[in-house]
């Protein structure tokens, strides 16, 4: 098969490395260092099992910033470009999307169209009913930063949704569904076809559950710590429950990242925009929860710098922020937790410095930005971390985080 990726990202050059070690497949995107990168064999994002298989995989892989080329020749051609959600318009913005769709249909109309972008529910029924065809299918995408390709090699699962209405359409999506289980090292992975709007329910409602349980074990935590209790060992306790699970359940300065964000925010516009009136409470308290999250994160940082102190050292105080990024072993930080509390901060009048060796710039949201890890210590009156990190340990008594197992998820 020819394959066409569109957009080097987590989700497409996670996608383009599975499938290229059976299909022919060209990656495109409008960034020429990214398409250069590949090319080198060099990942242009942080994600060391895909540097490895670049370095050392039979991949039939390469790059272009020409568009039109990849497409002309593709079996399918896979959509993943950012879709950013607009709060604005309380939508995401699909602009980029629609224009991939619209050259592919005009170069090369028998092409199948994959989105791998998260959309709008309903958004690729509409794609269709637009560019009168069933061609243009939707297949979510479950993935962490930072192990993107291992999650695509080892699949929780397998979902590809189409016009079912159209046999040519459900056939494609089947094909499509086997070529993703090919490139898999997981043997034995669940396979769901469904209709398109139903895929794309999948994928928003599967990212709420996730945020409702950060937001949960967030606000038990923020009760234990309140109130002088041992939060991990609670937490431990709520889940040797096997109905519950001891996973995804480490304390945090919120949810943040990529996707978790805006897929409740758009779930909840949906919502929101139902003419009949569904109930939505559940997902409007998990927007929320995130919010106050963070507000309460604050509270207890404020606390910290005044013990044990007078209110002028309070005033001259300096709280330093450790790492932007969302998760260990990533380099991004678009929508960090982190950075609402930040925010919070620079509000409050607060000196905030910033360490964070992927930033060049020496200003972010307002706070100053160091490389020298020694300085951030030395001028630093308290240090924020998301997540502990080994560098941290030599400092730990400075260090205010809600980190209590060490782990992503």
């Amino acid at each position: 098969m020819k394959i066409a990726v569109v957009g080097i990202g987590y989700v497409g050059l996670a996608n383009a490395i599975l499938l290229a070690q059976h299909n022919t497949v060209c990656a495109v995107d409008i960034m020429p260092d990214k398409v250069e990168m590949l090319n080198n064999r060099k990942s242009p994002i942080l994600d060391s099992l895909i540097q490895r298989y670049l370095e050392k995989g039979r991949l039939d892989l390469t790059a272009t910033t020409d568009g039109a080329s990849a497409y002309r020749t593709a079996d399918f051609v896979i959509v993943a470009v950012p879709t950013d959600y607009d709060p604005q318009k309380n939508y995401f913005n699909t602009a980029v999307a629609e224009n991939v769709i619209r050259e592919v249909r005009e170069i090369n109309p028998n092409a199948y169209i994959v989105m791998k972008s998260t959309v709008p529910i309903g958004f690729t029924a509409r794609m269709n009913e637009q560019f009168c065809t069933s061609r243009i299918l939707f297949s979510p995408e479950f993935l962490r930063e930072g192990k993107a390709l291992y999650d695509n090699l080892n699949p929780s699962r397998i979902i590809v949704g189409a016009d079912c209405r159209y046999p040519e359409a459900k056939k494609a999506a089947k094909v499509f569904a086997g070529l993703l289980q090919q490139g898999a090292d997981k043997e034995k992975v669940d396979i769901l076809l469904m209709n398109l709007t139903e895929a794309e329910t999948v994928k928003l409602f599967a990212n709420a559950y996730l945020a409702m349980r950060v937001a949960y074990f967030n606000e038990l935590d923020g009760y234990a710590e309140a109130h002088g209790l041992n939060a991990e060992k609670i937490i431990r306790g709520v889940c040797l429950d096997p109905r519950i699970g001891a996973y995804y359940n480490n304390p945090s300065f919120g949810y943040g990242g990529y996707c978790l964000p805006k897929d409740t925010r758009q779930l909840l516009s949906d919502y929101a925009s139902d003419l009949d009136g569904v109930p939505h409470d559940m997902i409007r308290a998990v927007v929320a929860a995130n919010s106050s999250r963070k507000d309460f994160i604050v509270s207890r940082i404020l606390r910290r710098i005044r013990e044990g102190g007078s209110e002028e050292t309070a005033k001259n105080a300096c709280v330093g922020v450790y790492r932007l990024t969302m998760k260990a072993e990533s380099d991004n930080f678009r929508q960090s937790a982190v950075q609402g509390i930040i925010s919070r901060l620079i509000e409050k009048e607060v000196s905030v410095l910033i360490y964070e060796p992927m930033l060049k710039e020496t200003a972010f949201l307002g706070a100053s930005v160091v490389n020298d890890l020694q300085r951030f210590f030395d001028e630093s009156t308290l240090i924020v971390a998301n997540r502990m990190a080994p560098e941290l340990e030599g400092v730990k008594e400075k260090v205010y985080t809600r980190d209590l197992f060490s782990a992503d998820d």
